[in-house]
């Protein structure tokens, strides 16, 4: 397995979520959701989709009419949370942010 896709203990993953603000952990994925109608939220998945397919790591991806919901986890290593995971998640971040997509709280998504 490749050290990028080492799995995280407990306690590295608590240390990488804090410099992932708004990311939440849900077993063994990441997850945030972004504010953003939904052909604008179109326009963000295809930014999202190109960064990962540059990088050959994916999230799962919910698009209901108001918001964009992104989970995380690496397949490739027994779907537990890895470095790869927090790297996506901070892409994911920039290219929201370029879209102007609004951060959502748990109770919104």
């Amino acid at each position: 397995m490749a050290e990028g896709l080492l799995p995280l203990t407990d306690e590295q993953v608590a240390a990488r979520l804090l410099d992932r603000p708004g990311w939440q952990r849900e077993g063994d994925t990441i997850t945030r959701a972004f504010g953003i109608r939904y052909h604008g939220g179109v326009a963000m998945i295809v930014h999202v989709a190109d960064a990962e397919r540059l990088i050959g790591h994916h999230a799962d991806i919910d698009l209901p009419w108001d918001h964009v919901r992104f989970s995380i986890t690496t397949h490739d290593a027994g779907n537990k949370l890895t470095d790869a995971d927090f790297d996506l998640a901070g892409r994911i971040d920039s290219i929201t942010a370029a879209h102007g997509a609004a951060p959502r709280t748990s109770g919104q998504a």
